[in-house]
């Protein structure tokens, strides 16, 4: 094969690169990219194909009035999440290190318990929390989400940040330990610095997980607590659906989750690296 043949191929397969990664960037920006200029159009241009019109804030406008109350529910949605985030990380973090650390009779069992919580269908979890809730007086309350929340987002997250917990060396422990270090101060100056990366994978996921939940929320909610993922369905009307009052809503849906992203990407990168590695 010539230097011609080769070059011609090296060019071809540098196309078909080139086309393969347009295409997956197609298919999975497309979508965000349609939503984004629905939610900027007219009732009469929403059907339209067309990129061309005349863009309008309406839609924005009409989620925050008194008829769909959408701040209400985003109100809700950041509560629920802000508070099973604040109780699931450290509660997390200080059951992984005692799991990971220390000899626990039937540690084994234990945790093959903690992951076994993961496989029931949360269908089956609804009926009991339900009824529980409606005897506390707990139902359509923002309390009773968090609740529910936290039984999925503590066991995934101790499974997560127990891996990281054990790639540790103890012998970094023991000459903190020498020093005089308390185990409390060993675990803040130590052991977290360097799991940081974990415990950030963990949140992210965890914070996915509770944004965007939507069976606990439309069951155990009714008219105070709703949440989110709950009120997009409240677009769906009698003459069918309002496409794009829904994409407006859908845009500001997705505001924290890029937002918090954003913020901790090098870190969650590092944690999935780590994960990979390991």
């Amino acid at each position: 094969m010539n230097a011609n043949s080769l070059k011609r191929k090296k060019m071809f397969s540098s196309i078909a690169e080139l086309l393969g990664v347009l295409l997956v960037v197609t298919f999975l920006f497309f979508p965000i990219l349609w939503i984004l200029i629905t939610s900027f159009k007219s009732g009469e241009d929403v059907y339209s194909l067309s990129l061309i019109f005349e863009p309008t804030l309406d839609n924005f406008r009409a989620l925050f009035n008194t008829e769909n109350n959408f701040g209400k529910y985003y109100m809700n949605s950041i509560i629920v999440v802000f508070f099973t985030l604040i109780i699931t990380l450290p509660v997390s973090v200080l059951a992984a290190y005692s799991i990971s650390r220390y000899k626990i009779p039937g540690k084994a069992l234990l945790m093959f318990a903690i992951l076994a919580t993961q496989f029931i269908p949360l269908i089956v979890n609804v009926i009991p929390f339900f009824s529980a809730f409606r005897n506390w007086g707990l139902l359509d309350t923002t309390i009773a989400l968090i609740i529910v929340n936290l039984g999925h987002t503590i066991p995934y997250a101790i499974w997560l940040i127990k891996g990281f917990m054990d790639s540790i060396p103890i012998d970094m422990e023991e000459a903190g330990s020498i020093d005089g270090a308390s185990r409390l101060r060993i675990l803040w100056n130590i052991v977290l610095p360097i799991a940081k990366p974990g415990i950030i994978t963990a949140t992210v996921f965890c914070f996915v997980v509770v944004w965007n939940e939507f069976m606990f929320a439309l069951i155990l909610t009714s008219r105070e607590a709703i949440t989110l993922p709950v009120a997009l369905s409240y677009f769906i009307g009698e003459n069918g659906v309002v496409w794009n009052e829904m994409a407006a809503a859908g845009v500001i849906y997705v505001i924290p989750t890029i937002i918090f992203m954003l913020i901790v990407r090098k870190e969650f990168v590092k944690g999935m690296s780590a994960g990979a590695i390991k």
